[in-house]
């Protein structure tokens, strides 16, 4: 019979696909008894589970830190909020991710992904998360938030120490708490700033003016929000980057494919974020007794959603582990589904599609350094720390 913890090492040191498959087939629903958490594996349940917020709730928090380890305090940020304050400030968020305020962007992306690519050539080479895409993540979702461009790469070492974890240590480490600390230091006083410039037209103001329970937010609940907003927007990115490129180099008829129609680009992102989906989980806390896959989950249990098991699953996806540019499927898991879906999605997309146009056009014969590169090992997010590349 399966067994599995997100913080063992077989899974965070290991590959965990042929775990999450047995967890598929055998126990669709699997019960972690220490956390009186529940881990669902297949698309079908995790994509029904992440609409119902009947039943569901993330008001108690999104992740193993907040659900499992407990270490994080639940903090005010829209991933950990129910409608309807969810949908209101979602709502209010809508223009600035809105596909035609994003499309703007594209001049500044398109600038720092050539400057930088035109930079290594000399080097012949780069890492193509620190020295590429952190840079590109972190100045839109500066530019997006309404904090100051130059203080990038300060917010982007907050982020990697958060997220870094300790051997033997389950989940966040002192040190990753104490970066989050630094980093909402950071944003009250931008926030203090704002207040002594005056407004402006971007998400900053949004939250500035936004009221719930008939009052605005203080400090400390406006400097979560952007935390979530940092994060979401400079971490995750680098990542799917790195992967891609890696696939596309282990792929070179696609990328043959990609080089020769341009056109074929955002297919190859598509594909790469379903096969090596960064994100292993996001959680709620069931508030009425519901049933998947079989089993009855009970008020006060946690709820993991499997995403990169949903983006594996042989239910939803002939050959789901044969990396297809064409393949095009109708849905997969990587952006979530439901009120909680990724904001980000636009932006995401827009990232990816120009920075693999570039490296592509300055440098379609690169390789990868495999040998020098390192992985992130975390129970929450997986994939390459560092990937550098040769031209």
């Amino acid at each position: 019979m399966v067994q599995y913890n997100p913080f063992s090492d077989e899974v965070m040191k290991g590959d965990p696909l042929p775990i999450y498959k047995q967890l598929r087939d055998e126990a669709p629903a699997y019960y972690l008894e220490e956390y009186d958490t529940w881990a669902l594996s297949r698309f079908e349940d995790i994509w029904k589970a992440s609409a119902d917020m009947k039943h569901l709730t993330a008001a108690h928090g999104t992740t193993s830190a907040h659900l499992m380890t407990k270490v994080q305090p639940v903090t005010p940020m829209i991933n950990n909020m129910d409608p309807p304050d969810h949908t209101r400030l979602r709502g209010s968020f809508r223009k600035p991710f809105a596909a035609p305020e994003v499309a703007k962007l594209e001049p500044m992306i398109r600038k720092i992904a050539t400057d930088r690519l035109a930079q290594a050539k000399d080097a012949g080479g780069l890492d193509v998360i620190h020295e590429m895409t952190a840079h590109v993540a972190v100045t839109v979702a500066c530019s997006i938030s309404g904090l100051p461009v130059e203080d990038g790469p300060f917010l982007n070492d907050l982020v990697w120490r958060f997220f870094k974890r300790e051997e033997g240590h389950d989940g966040a480490t002192n040190a990753g708490m104490e970066a989050m600390g630094e980093m909402f230091a950071y944003f009250i006083e931008q926030i203090h700033k704002r207040r002594a410039s005056g407004p402006k037209n971007d998400v900053l103001q949004t939250l500035l003016e936004f009221e719930q329970n008939g009052e605005k937010l203080d400090d400390e609940s406006l400097a979560s929000h952007l935390a979530m907003l940092i994060i979401g927007g400079s971490e995750t990115f680098p990542k799917t980057f790195a992967t891609i490129a890696m696939r596309l180099w282990e792929h070179p008829d696609q990328r043959k494919m990609c080089i020769e129609n341009p056109d074929l680009i955002p297919d190859a992102y598509n594909e790469g974020l379903r096969y090596d989906m960064p994100t292993q989980f996001l959680m709620r806390q069931v508030k009425k007794t519901v049933t998947f896959a079989g089993q009855e989950m009970t008020e006060g249990q946690n709820i993991m959603f499997l995403y990169p098991s949903g983006n594996r699953d042989e239910r939803e996806f002939p050959e789901p582990d044969k990396f297809d540019i064409l393949r095009r499927p109708p849905r997969i898991m990587s952006f979530g589904y439901g009120p909680h879906s990724c904001l980000g999605v636009n932006v995401a997309r827009l990232e990816g599609k120009i920075c693999i146009e570039e490296l592509l056009k300055a440098y379609p014969e690169y390789e990868v350094d495999l040998p020098n590169s390192e992985r992130l090992l975390t129970e929450f997010v997986q994939g390459y720390w560092k990937l550098p590349i040769t031209f």
